[in-house]
């Protein structure tokens, strides 16, 4: 096998690893939305503890979407490079 071959393996692996660790943060990120729909209930009823429990999941909540726009950037960019090597692969070994 070439070596353009094996990074292009690679590289492909690679973005199947970076899809299913976003598909894990995402389902984990809705758990955290509703325990932030809770908590922003019981903050509007409740006392100082309530309200930083809010913010607390609040900042939970804003992390996770930021980690899975970084994952998926890195997808997008790893994308672009899985194209590029298909380029020079040529039509031929485009079975890839």
């Amino acid at each position: 096998m070439r070596r353009l071959e094996k990074r292009l393996f690679a590289v492909t692996d690679e973005i199947a690893r970076l899809r299913e660790v976003v598909r894990q943060t995402e389902e984990e990120l809705g758990v955290h939305q509703h325990l932030e729909d809770d908590a922003v209930r019981d903050a509007a009823v409740g006392g100082p503890i309530e309200r930083e429990d809010a913010r607390d999941t609040s900042r939970d909540v804003a992390r996770f979407r930021g980690l899975v726009a970084d994952l998926s950037a890195r997808i997008d960019r790893l994308n672009t490079k899985r194209a590029k090597l298909l380029e020079r692969l040529g039509p031929h070994d485009s079975a890839l």
